[in-house]
């Protein structure tokens, strides 16, 4: 009887085991190692073929349906093939090509160079950017287009150009124009754009040279790096279930205390350098699968994620009798 009750006991025991290795599996960890989600979203080369929906936080989330930002268009050319980023939901693409047409156009600008939307699949990057994970983030050049079109090789090399002057706290005279002023301006127009990310030394440029009309100055944010692009992102779309809006940015068009704010961070004292040895801190560990929405599983497909019979302890084999 001991050794029947014995026999059961190791048979549920066993079976917990492998229930808990599957849902390791589909969280990203094999074999107890951690599988980070940039690296599943990163080798996926097409889209899923699901309704567009853009799905979870910015930073943390995924992208349905994406859709392909053409490498070549009447007024824009996307850079940096290589990376396979000029994906998004149909509303940015949508958005960039019209922004394109439009500041072409309207505002005498020659055409967009644009640079990272998102993956195929949105999630996680191999390398850059925190956000971009949801299709609702484009990166554009500051350099406008040339007036013929890049080789792949070209759009690998050349690089963007800083906005800002030798001292880092003022604006280049030279390279920023009253057309950059214009592009930017007519971005922040568009209903659907939540934020423009932009360095604090353009965002003070701006508001010197807004005017009257101050509306649009709201949606312009200051955040670090961004002198030689503009990082524009877009509101969560209609029948985006699951999709999690950022706050309104404040109030007010945000040239006063919020920008004098930045620039005492930016004039700062760099911090000495420590006399006696720093313990080196542990890295983070990975965003994995299980960091992001449940609906992230499926658009990155059972075919991307790793099985549960190559990443778990295989199921024991009863023996007869």
């Amino acid at each position: 009887m001991k050794a029947v009750i014995s026999s059961g006991f190791r048979t549920i025991l066993f079976g917990l085991g492998a229930g808990f290795a599957v849902l390791c599996g589909l969280s990203g960890i094999a074999h107890g190692e951690p599988i980070a989600a940039k690296k599943l979203f990163g080798k996926v080369k097409i889209p899923s073929p699901l309704k567009a929906r853009a799905i979870g936080k910015y930073n943390r989330g995924c992208l349905a349906g994406g859709k392909m930002l053409p490498v070549d268009g009447p007024a824009w050319q996307a850079m940096r093939l290589s990376r396979n980023r000029n994906w998004g939901h149909p509303s940015l693409v949508d958005l960039v090509e019209k922004l394109a047409v439009d500041a072409k156009a309207k505002d005498g600008w020659p055409g967009l160079l644009v640079g990272d939307l998102a993956q195929p699949r949105g999630g996680p990057m191999l390398t850059g950017h925190a956000s971009h994970q949801v299709g609702l983030d484009a990166d554009i050049w500051l350099k406008p287009m040339p007036d013929r079109t890049l080789s792949r090789e070209e759009r690998e090399k050349i690089s963007a150009i800083t906005m800002l002057g030798q001292d880092k706290l003022s604006i280049h005279p030279d390279r920023w124009t009253p057309r950059h002023v214009a592009l930017i301006r007519r971005a922040a127009s568009y209903p659907e754009v939540a934020r423009i990310f932009v360095h604090p030394v353009i965002k003070k440029a701006l508001c010197k040279a807004a005017g009257k009309d101050r509306k649009w100055l709201r949606r312009i944010r200051p955040w670090w790096g961004h002198h030689y692009h503009f990082h524009v992102r877009l509101k969560c779309p209609p029948r985006s279930r699951g999709c999690v809006n950022q706050p309104a940015p404040p109030p007010g068009d945000g040239c006063g205390k919020q920008l004098k704010a930045w620039f005492k961070l930016l004039t700062r004292p760099k911090p000495k350098k420590p006399t006696k040895p720093v313990k080196k801190r542990k890295p983070r560990p990975p965003v994995t699968l299980a960091h992001l929405p449940k609906a992230c599983r499926q658009v990155l497909g059972k075919e991307n994620i790793p099985s549960a019979r190559r990443d778990t302890v295989p199921l024991p084999v009863r023996k007869p009798g």
